[in-house]
């Protein structure tokens, strides 16, 4: 069954997912979640999550859920706008804490399908480059696009970012 109020952001590193997402969000009234999966193991990642924070107003309410990420949206408030970013971030996560990624994902869809706003979520697009040489590699690219696969049948709107351009795919 289909989920209007979802939408589905893919696309490559630095294609614009996030602040596509954000905006999708902000033309909602404030103020706005923001859930983040991302775990800060280095200086570089550190930088990146604190860009990430700078750009945001003071309207956002950000919230870790590295792995926690289905109860997250659950604790939002009813009507609240959410933005989860990022999911293969997530994915990794769980893989990494050798967690079920397919109870998560199936977890995560009806998260979504509870929630009473307007959720997007984004996630990069692994599968469009070579076959990893590796097995966690590919292990890692075929799960994410079985999730993104189960979300897209999902959401009531899915997003294909190309060059910060939005390519409307549902």
């Amino acid at each position: 069954m289909e989920t209007p109020h979802l939408t589905l952001v893919l696309g490559g590193a630095r294609s614009g997912k996030s602040r596509h997402a954000e905006a999708l969000i902000e033309a909602l009234p404030a103020p706005w979640i923001y859930i983040a999966t991302a775990q800060a193991y280095d200086d570089e990642m550190r930088a990146r999550i604190a860009e990430h924070r700078a750009r945001r107003s003071g309207n956002w309410l950000t919230v870790d859920a590295p792995l926690a990420l289905p109860e997250a949206l659950r604790a939002v408030p009813a009507g609240r706008p959410i933005l989860v970013d990022c999911l293969t971030l997530w994915l990794t996560n769980l893989i990494l804490a050798e967690r079920d990624t397919a109870s998560a994902g199936a977890e995560l869809i009806a998260a979504c399908a509870e929630a009473s706003g307007r959720v997007v979520l984004v996630s990069n697009e692994v599968g469009l480059g070579i076959v990893p040489d590796n097995a966690l590699a590919r292990r890692f690219r075929d799960e994410a696009g079985r999730l993104h696969q189960s979300l897209a049948a999902e959401a009531g709107h899915v997003v294909f970012m190309v060059a910060g351009l939005a390519m409307q795919v549902k």
